[in-house]
């Protein structure tokens, strides 16, 4: 089984950057994308008659949302991890016949580390309920999580420390979801592997430099560490300031 996770920042514009192109060549048996900034009506996608389209749009316009491609049909979809939560379209989840599938755009703590209490508190939320999902049966977490966790998975950690996706309030919060029973599907594989990352910076010369920011994963029930094959980061697609991240599993 193959699945791709991509942050498109914008999806309108991915599209024209040679978005469906990328996504007919992964034939990926599930497509997760994050940052879709669109409202339901505002595309049309054709992705061919195997894929299922699920969209999660945040109420606000031309901000976040998610959506999930899928040629596996799920047994159920839900929107949000709670009732009543605040509707900015950022978790999808599709239960199948083995596992749950979370797609996730993390929210940002914001540069001036104003929403940062709130992302702490969004944290202990979002690992609670995926503990809830794990009682019952295998998870897949995919997604712009907006944190490097290690200083091995930022280019520059010293000049990143207490910044936005690097402080060690959201870093802190990674490594207690991970201690709760999930692993990081990429460092499971490739502990060591430097330089390899999925953000850069808009500034001229950044991702030339690759001058980057490991970011986006996917995270698994430990107990699905035997089946994972291998797990990839496609640094070299554009389109987005964000790369697609793979991960392939046998699940037979």
């Amino acid at each position: 089984m193959k699945l791709v996770s991509w942050n498109v920042n914008g999806l309108r514009a991915c599209v024209n950057k040679g978005f469906v192109d990328y996504f007919g060549q992964t034939e990926a048996d599930i497509f997760c994308l994050q940052e879709t900034k669109l409202q339901e009506g505002q595309i049309n996608l054709e992705l061919g008659e195997a894929y299922t389209q699920y969209w999660n749009y945040a109420v606000k316009k031309g901000y976040s949302g998610t959506a999930v491609f899928t040629r596996i049909q799920p047994l159920s979809v839900r929107y949000g991890m709670e009732e009543n939560e605040e509707p900015e379209g950022r978790i999808l989840t599709l239960e199948f016949d083995n596992f749950y599938l979370v797609t996730v755009y993390t929210p940002n703590a914001k540069r001036d580390l104003s929403r940062l209490d709130y992302r702490v508190e969004w944290e202990d939320r979002f690992r609670s309920y995926l503990l809830q999902l794990d009682a019952q049966k295998l998870v897949i977490v995919c997604g712009d999580l907006n944190v490097a966790h290690h200083e091995i998975d930022i280019k520059n950690a010293k000049g990143n420390l207490n910044n936005s996706g690097f402080t060690p309030q959201e870093r802190g919060k990674m490594t207690e979801l991970l201690d709760a029973g999930f692993i990081d599907t990429f460092r499971h594989l490739y502990p060591d592997r430097t330089d390899v990352y999925s953000w850069w910076s808009n500034m001229p010369g950044v991702r030339a430099r690759n001058v980057g920011w490991r970011i986006d994963y996917f995270l698994a029930s430990t107990r699905l560490g035997p089946k994972i094959t291998d797990a990839k980061i496609d640094c070299d697609i554009l389109g987005s300031d964000h790369c697609p991240v793979i991960l392939e599993l046998d699940l037979t």
